[in-house]
């Protein structure tokens, strides 16, 4: 196995962002621009092909590393948002194949040797996505929002009991709960069908939950779909108004972004596992 790379700060590995093609105009991206940990970003060449990469420390970005930086909420922060920066500002310039987060090669030889094995399919990738963006479609549901339907018993005029009381209300929160999911299935059922003219690919995720899940009420919808540039206006008109009218749901429109749901990672084949 070919020995790690070494600095001043000591063992260094190569951390991949993004593949683009070889004479894309990246220097914009990476004239004044840092990665991770503050260091330089550079490219590696194989072929047509090029890998945005910069140099990180082996003890933070090795195996263990890793593992524990993605167990730490705020470490895997800064990770995440440095590298969707590096991407993002490479996308403004070329089309890119964004990488898996935390995508990282002991040295550049085993860069360029990923880049070579991988030529052919992600030289295909890149035609595919050549002026095209990521648009995010999340539905969330609140029946905090919603309105109460149905009567919630017969009226009286004598106070009900406390058991009687939280009993309705009971009723009354099973019930707000139950028409706004049942809405919000609808309107995320309609997404589809109203953009299909429009959309060239669609990718369902796992709804966002958690710490990850920072808007009110719950993601029950999370999904990415594959847009030509041109089109991400129409895209964003034919979705519209969706929800309007329909008490507890919500439709966010996400994006542009670089096709991250679209383009296939390296093998982690010679490459530091993640």
């Amino acid at each position: 196995m070919t020995a790690e790379a070494t600095s001043a700060a000591g063992p260094v590995m190569s951390y991949v962002y993004a593949v683009s093609r070889a004479g894309a105009p990246l220097d914009a991206a990476l004239t004044n621009r840092q990665g991770l940990e503050g260091t330089p970003l550079r490219t590696v060449r194989a072929g047509d092909l090029v890998a945005l990469v910069s140099s990180v420390p082996s003890a933070l970005y090795g195996t263990e590393g890793v593992k524990a930086q993605m167990e730490d909420l705020g470490r895997l922060e800064v990770l995440a948002r440095t590298h969707h920066a590096v991407v993002e500002a490479a996308y403004e310039h070329a089309t890119v194949l964004p990488m898996r987060l935390a995508t990282v090669y002991l040295d550049d030889e085993r860069v360029r040797g990923m880049l070579g094995a991988r030529e052919p399919e992600f030289a295909d990738l890149l035609a595919r996505l050549e002026g095209h963006v990521e648009l995010g479609v999340k539905v969330y549901a609140d029946p905090r929002e919603a309105v109460t339907v149905g009567d919630p018993g017969p009226a009286t005029d004598a106070p009900a009991s406390p058991g009687r009381a939280y009993l309705q209300r009971r009723r009354a929160q099973q019930q707000k709960h139950r028409v706004t999911y049942r809405a919000a299935g609808a309107v995320a059922a309609e997404v589809p069908a109203r953009v299909s003219d429009i959309a060239e690919a669609h990718v369902t995720h796992r709804p966002q939950q958690g710490d990850l899940a920072q808007a009110a009420g719950e993601n029950i919808v999370n999904d990415a779909y594959l847009v030509e540039a041109a089109q991400a206006d129409a895209f964003r008109a034919a979705l519209t108004g969706l929800a309007d009218g329909v008490p507890g749901v919500r439709v966010e429109i996400t994006g542009p972004w670089a096709p991250y749901s679209f383009a296939t990672p390296p093998a982690a084949d010679g490459g530091e596992p993640r």
